[in-house]
């Protein structure tokens, strides 16, 4: 059986590792750029020994996806580059929001719950009570931000739920799914009535299984008992990507790079990518690249299936990586997070010198744009400009004004979807045209089965196992 697999990030690498692992099927990359890794990309500053992270910084270790990536880990041998960041360390406990031209500090003990602290009007335990009093509304899907407001408040939808999903997907929290974050607290209301209820059901009679290879691993035990928070690559997260690269290649799997494919034609049951002037027939093809990037090679054949993947948003992001030569931070905190209601260019700044020991230096990512991408950036916009707005937020928010030792920036186009209001339910009527039509194609990546790192490689190792 000969398999294909569109795009070298992490999806399309993981996917390879699977196969290669499990099956003696040949399969072959295709990766349009000149190397792999896709977004995931870690850059060393020797001169000033920092780590520039553009991708993820810190991976959750908790749940089935959590503990399979950190197996993953482990069979690449690279157990011993994982540092973990406990529940009790001052990143793990402080978050931060800019609101009103001030930083302010999250709740984050129950204590605080009790209280009154800016810029809530109220104390957020008053929540529990309006979720308990709300009259349950049926619907299908709906925003996170409307599902919020509904059951605790307006204040908790604009400070908390707005700057967070501004943080993770770099998107609108009056247009992302409340399914994409919070969708056993969504079923939770559904079934139950209300989130507090659903969640005490929960606790009472379900638990969570995990499959023996995960309770094998050494990470299992050692997750809940150090009371991790997350956990980083020793190096970088590039790590990931560098060594799945070098073992699927050792297994027997061919990468091509700068190889872009122009267009997919099924054909008796198997499958044509059109690279270049070649042609290249496979039994199954594992696709990690984006819809929009997809849509185009399937309209001819199959016009409805390329129209619904072209209605899968993306945004880009501006990612600018700042050091400076000693310590400048007033807090000790992972970072802070800006709502949409500042009108700022400004998603966040990670705090990377407080998450990872720097001795004499303050290291910032700055990320901007998003869902406002366009509307805060012209589309020839500069990286010198790009800087200089990067700069800007970190004098006028952080107060920090001298000279930068290093800026590194990089503008990511259209690099994380948007699961938008009815995208779980687009995503079950691309998945029913595939099997109703008996494609050997399976679809893998960010836009999918989840945009963390830990959801990418699930999705991968599931749509490998699915295709035996």
């Amino acid at each position: 059986m000969s398999v294909g697999i569109l795009g070298g990030g992490l999806g399309g690498l993981s996917a390879a590792y699977y196969l290669a692992r499990s099956t003696k099927c040949k399969s072959i990359i295709f990766e349009s750029s000149d190397s792999v890794g896709g977004w995931i990309k870690s850059i060393n500053d020797t001169d000033l020994n920092v780590l520039f992270e553009k991708g993820p910084r810190t991976i959750r270790p908790k749940g089935l996806q959590g503990f399979n990536t950190l197996c993953l880990i482990e069979e690449l041998n690279l157990a011993d580059k994982v540092i973990p960041i406990r529940r009790n360390h001052p990143t793990a406990k402080n978050r931060m929001i800019y609101v009103n031209k001030k930083i302010h500090s999250l709740p984050s003990s129950f204590y605080s719950l009790l209280k009154t602290s800016s810029p809530f009007s109220k104390p957020l335990i008053l929540a529990i009570f309006k979720d308990l009093l709300s009259p349950k509304q049926m619907h299908s899907d709906e925003s996170i931000y409307n599902f919020v407001e509904r059951r605790l408040g307006k204040d908790i939808a604009d400070f908390a739920i707005s700057p967070m999903i501004c943080g993770i997907c770099a998107g609108n929290a009056k247009e992302i799914s409340v399914k994409f974050l919070m969708e056993s607290l969504f079923e939770a209301e559904q079934k139950h009535g209300s989130i507090v209820k659903g969640l005490l059901n929960n606790f009472i009679f379900q638990s969570e299984e995990y499959p023996s290879y995960i309770k094998k691993s050494s990470f299992y035990k050692r997750v809940n008992s150090e009371k991790w928070s997350v956990w980083y690559l020793e190096g970088g997260f590039q790590k990931l990507t560098d060594a799945l690269n070098e073992r699927v290649q050792n297994l027997g799997v061919n990468i091509s790079l700068n190889s872009s494919c122009t267009k997919l034609e099924f054909r008796n049951k198997q499958i044509i990518c059109h690279i270049g002037n070649n042609e290249f027939l496979f039994n199954h093809l594992l696709s990690s690249i984006s819809a929009k990037k997809l849509a185009p090679l399937l309209s001819d054949q199959h016009p409805f299936l390329s129209q619904e993947l072209d209605k899968i948003p993306m945004v880009s992001v501006a990612v600018v990586n700042v050091a400076y030569k000693g310590k400048h931070l007033k807090d000790n905190a992972f970072g802070l997070l800006v709502p949409p209601s500042e009108k700022l260019s400004l998603l966040g700044i990670v705090f990377d010198s407080c998450n990872f020991s720097y001795t004499d230096r303050t290291v910032l990512t700055v990320m901007m744009g998003g869902r406002w991408f366009n509307e805060y950036f012209s589309h020839d916009i500069t990286e010198n400009e790009i800087s200089s707005k990067a700069l800007e937020h970190i004098a006028n928010i952080l107060g920090i004004k001298q000279h930068a030792d290093k800026i590194h920036v990089s503008i990511l186009k259209d690099c994380i979807p948007q699961y938008i209001v009815g995208h779980h339910d687009r995503i079950d009527s691309i998945l029913k045209y595939i099997n109703t039509n008996k494609l050997p194609l399976s679809l893998i990546g960010s836009c999918f089965g989840g945009i963390s790192l830990n959801d990418v490689i699930m999705t991968s190792k599931n749509s490998v196992e699915n295709m035996f």
